[in-house]
């Protein structure tokens, strides 16, 4: 009798506790300010916030100094505002005003730098052709716009003549050279495998399915990612074995992939969601670019978990501006292994058509 006392002692006082925190939560979960409460004294978000900080302190003073990343990055963005610009119906004659002077000087510090004309030689040439499409586009009359013209004039020349890389129009007389079936055909091929093959992955297709990956939409194209390719094995099985939830089988893992957002690409907090759509975007070509080549893949969550991110950010020599967004396992397939056969949500629980007024 005492025992069955004290249990139910003990279960009214976890009852009394769990509606307590129950009631706090809905009460932190209806306004912003009680949010703010509930989460002022947990750790849950501070490497969140500190990476957003820091990845806005380093491109502030990147930009300020004209250093490399911040400027490459804004750099990236404006010539793609412009691009923008110049596809508008009607193109108008004055347009870009409030940033034609910081992209005509961040190109002409970034091409007079011989490191950046040789790492960054693609993008300059982008920025370059966009540039003088732009000027022979704009009215020159503008006084905001014949400053930024005569700082690109200024600019030191590149090594390659102009060349397409601005804005153009598709050829779409020709069909795509596969069929939409084909494609869905592809996407039901690529499942999560996890059993691999002992077999090396060449470097060039892993290469060529990275370069399709980064085809993907990114916003004003600044790809705030990058791919860290681990495909020596005992590496591979290492890096695998961090996130948790890979016990068991990472150890046949041949390849893995940890796709890197930066922070710094951004000056406010408003954009700290965008490395991780735009790396999601590029990681889902990169492994229909790998089916193709007859490489399977898994993605791998990867967990907020303070301990974790430690040990990843050592292992890869991160700094606080760069955020792990997810894993993905690669290699040649073994043939005679199971995958999930993961049933999706069918359309109709998927899909709805909207109008404004629902």
């Amino acid at each position: 009798m005492k025992l069955l006392k004290k249990f139910l002692h003990r279960a009214a006082h976890l009852n009394v506790a769990k509606r307590m925190y129950l009631t706090g939560l809905s009460l932190a979960a209806s306004n912003g300010v009680f949010a703010d409460i509930w989460y002022l004294f947990s750790g849950k978000f501070r490497r969140e916030h500190l990476a957003v900080l820091k990845g806005r302190l380093i491109h502030k003073t990147e930009l300020n100094s004209k250093c490399a990343s911040g400027a490459s990055y804004t750099l990236r963005r404006n010539v793609h505002r412009m691009e923008k610009g110049l596809i508008m119906r009607p193109r108008r004659k004055v347009f870009g005003l409030a940033f034609v002077e910081e992209t005509s000087i961040l190109f002409h510090e970034l091409a007079a730098n011989e490191t950046e004309r040789v790492e960054k030689a693609g993008m300059l040439v982008w920025a370059r052709d966009v540039l003088q499409e732009y000027f022979d586009a704009v009215d020159l009359g503008n006084l905001t716009i014949s400053r930024a013209y005569k700082i690109f004039q200024d600019s030191a020349p590149l090594n390659s003549p102009l060349s397409d890389a601005k804005p153009y129009v598709r050829a779409l007389n020709e069909p795509p050279s596969f069929s939409i079936s084909q494609f869905h055909d592809l996407a039901v091929r690529r499942r999560s495998c996890r059993w691999f093959l002992e077999k090396a992955v060449p470097r060039a297709v892993i290469d060529q399915a990275i370069e399709i990956g980064t085809l993907a939409p990114s916003a004003c194209n600044r790809q705030p990612f990058s791919f860290h390719i681990f495909d020596d094995p005992a590496s591979a099985k290492k890096i695998g074995a961090l996130p948790g939830g890979t016990k068991g089988f990472c150890h046949n893992f041949p390849c893995i992939a940890v796709l890197v957002g930066d922070l710094s690409a951004f000056p406010f907090e408003r954009d700290r969601h965008l490395p991780y759509i735009d790396a999601s975007l590029a990681a889902m070509g990169f492994q229909f670019a790998l089916e193709l080549e007859g490489v399977s893949s898994c993605c791998i969550n990867w967990p907020d978990i303070e301990s974790k991110e430690r040990s990843i950010s050592t292992a890869l020599k991160l700094s606080g501006n760069q955020r792990v967004i997810m894993l993905i396992a690669f290699g040649y397939p073994d043939p005679t292994a199971m995958v999930p056969y993961s049933k999706k949500k069918s359309l109709d629980e998927i899909r709805s058509y909207r109008t404004y007024a629902d």
